[in-house]
């Protein structure tokens, strides 16, 4: 099962394993020498959890101004990825989803994990453990640490 997100025109899925929560977009400080595809840290429940833009992650020719935040669980800690919308809950299992072409192996970063289609329209099936680079978790609190 996967949720399905909007990133642009484009179109992803996020194994259902990962999703938290969905919410509506929060206040986001933006991180200084962040790649641009971070914009920022949110408070998410008592939390600093970096934003990760879903559109420029993936490569996006088109960035849009998220309509929701979907909190992933990246291990023990929390990300949270911004989307132009949720679509809704899919079963996963009956598309056609391969892996990835050759040419396209390593340029999403480990974060697009499989790719097909749906309703004609292409679909990027993502993972959560790499859409956050080091960098962006060592300027953050640790989980669980007090100021």
């Amino acid at each position: 099962m996967g949720l399905l997100c909007r990133l642009g025109s484009g179109l992803c899925a996020l194994p259902l394993d990962c999703v938290v929560e969905t919410m509506r977009p929060l206040p986001i400080e933006r991180l200084s020498r962040a790649p641009d595809f971070v914009l920022g840290v949110a408070v998410v429940r008592g939390q600093p959890v970096p934003v990760i833009d879903g559109a420029r992650l993936v490569g996006a020719a088109e960035t849009a101004a998220p309509g929701r935040l979907v909190t992933l669980r990246v291990g023990q800690r929390r990300a949270a990825l911004a989307v132009t919308g949720v679509v809704g809950v899919r079963d996963l299992g009956g598309l056609p989803l391969g892996a990835l072409p050759p040419l396209l192996e390593g340029a999403a970063g480990d974060v697009v994990t499989a790719i097909g289609a749906l309703d004609d329209q292409l679909l990027l099936v993502l993972g959560a453990a790499r859409a956050v680079p080091a960098a962006v978790w060592d300027a953050l609190p640790a989980p669980g640490a007090t100021k």
